[in-house]
């Protein structure tokens, strides 16, 4: 069994409060498997996820469109949130494609993510697909942290991108919102780093078993506590404190959970014939 020291992701799982997170999140998860719905239609349950969780995702980056309006337009090619849209829609879409790489190389998944995003309605030269470099700058609604130099970023990701690969006793949800608040507090892209953020964590909720079919959006969740309680939860990751760590990774576990519910209503309008 990992130590703690030799398994940093584990020591988070012991936090105060942590474990009942974990469990919380994990009983919630396993209500909407045992939905009777997903027996037979699963498949129109992860594709409503996906729309939902981009509607979300792009929410919190300043592009808050009803559903419906995202469920019917097809160009996202014009204004900003119109571009922040489909971003978070390819996003979705390209999560699930992801998950062999992912375990063996985060970093050319995060590349590979900030390609999907930017797509080709921008034209950013050769900073796509590479974390940033001295004297770029960074478009990154919502999080106005400062910004660690590249040098730092680039050292910061390696580390995350052991930890990943070396695997390790963490529950997933300390994982994922490890690897949300870190890509948040890095903002490694000159664009979209939110978005692949919360892309990211549902990569590892996803890989890591918890949610195989991709079907309780986190992003429904982060949206749905409102964007003032999300920045107030990283201001809790980025402390580093036990508490603030604690605080960050509970919001997450709260948002997954929300995602539950979004899919449990969708499997229960699914039942009723209303969908």
């Amino acid at each position: 069994m990992s130590t703690h020291a030799s398994d940093p992701l584990a020591a988070l799982g012991s936090l105060p409060g942590v474990a009942d997170s974990v469990d919380s999140v994990r009983k919630a998860v396993d209500r909407v498997y045992g939905h009777r719905v997903m027996r037979r239609r699963s498949n129109e349950i992860t594709s409503e996820a996906a729309l939902r969780g981009a509607r979300g995702s792009a929410a919190l980056s300043g592009a808050d469109w009803a559903l419906e309006e995202v469920r019917r337009r097809t160009d996202f090619g014009g204004d900003t949130e119109a571009r922040t849209v489909g971003a978070a829609l390819r996003l979705s879409a390209e999560a699930g494609q992801l998950l062999s790489i992912w375990r063996q190389s985060p970093l050319r998944v995060l590349a590979r993510l900030h390609l999907v995003a930017v797509g080709d309605t921008a034209d950013l030269g050769d900073s796509v697909g590479r974390p940033r470099q001295v004297g770029e700058a960074v478009g990154e609604p919502l999080i106005e942290a400062p910004l660690p130099d590249p040098a730092e970023v680039a050292g910061r990701l390696d580390g995350l991108s052991e930890l990943i690969i070396a695997g390790g006793t963490a529950p997933a949800l300390v994982t994922a919102a490890v690897v949300h608040g870190e890509l948040l507090a890095l903002r490694p892209f000159t664009s979209y780093n939110g978005l692949i953020a919360r892309a990211a964590e549902r990569i590892v909720l996803i890989g890591s078993g918890l949610d195989p079919k991709s079907i309780c959006p986190a992003e429904v969740g982060h949206a749905e506590q409102g964007r003032a309680a999300y920045v107030a939860a990283f201001e809790g990751y980025l402390s580093g404190t036990p508490e603030g760590m604690a605080a960050w990774i509970a919001h997450c576990g709260r948002a997954v959970e929300l995602g539950v519910r979004e899919s449990t209503a969708v499997c229960e309008a699914l039942q009723r014939g209303a969908a």
